[in-house]
């Protein structure tokens, strides 16, 4: 049974406002993980307090990098239920886990953050690992 929408909204906008896609169904998982190229970040959001107090602002930071994933997705586990089992499907080497971060190039699995990562980790700690992460997978963006 999914957490009521109303209890997720301020956690969900956390992610969303940074502009990361959100996929709440299967057929939005499929469209964006069938067939990858480049580099994706699948942030699997959380009602747990390492998501609220180190995950989510860890992500923001993250992401105010010079260096990023082509494309950063989001599925909130505990709320869209079939579209976190289908991100799990596509990454099944790894033990469930959320939050969670999952880096991806050409549709492989290059870093993942695990919640035994997140917890007790500072937003600081975890941003650090994520950059490093982006350094060494993505490809810088050149700016127009």
């Amino acid at each position: 049974m999914p957490y009521p929408e109303m209890m997720v909204k301020a956690m969900r906008d956390d992610v969303t406002r940074l502009g990361v896609k959100e996929l709440r169904t299967v057929e939005q998982v499929d469209a964006e993980l069938a067939n990858p190229s480049g580099t994706q970040l699948i942030f699997i959001n959380s009602v747990c307090g390492c998501a609220a107090g180190a995950a989510r602002p860890a992500l923001a930071m993250a992401l105010s990098h010079s260096v990023v994933p082509d494309q950063v997705l989001t599925v909130f586990a505990g709320q869209d239920l079939d579209a976190t089992a289908r991100v799990r499907s596509y990454v099944s080497e790894y033990q469930p886990s959320s939050p969670s971060a999952i880096l991806l190039r050409d549709g492989e699995v290059v870093h993942f953050v695990h919640r035994h990562m997140i917890e007790g980790q500072s937003p600081d700690a975890i941003a650090a690992d994520l950059i490093a992460a982006f350094d060494r997978h993505c490809s810088p963006t050149m700016a127009a």
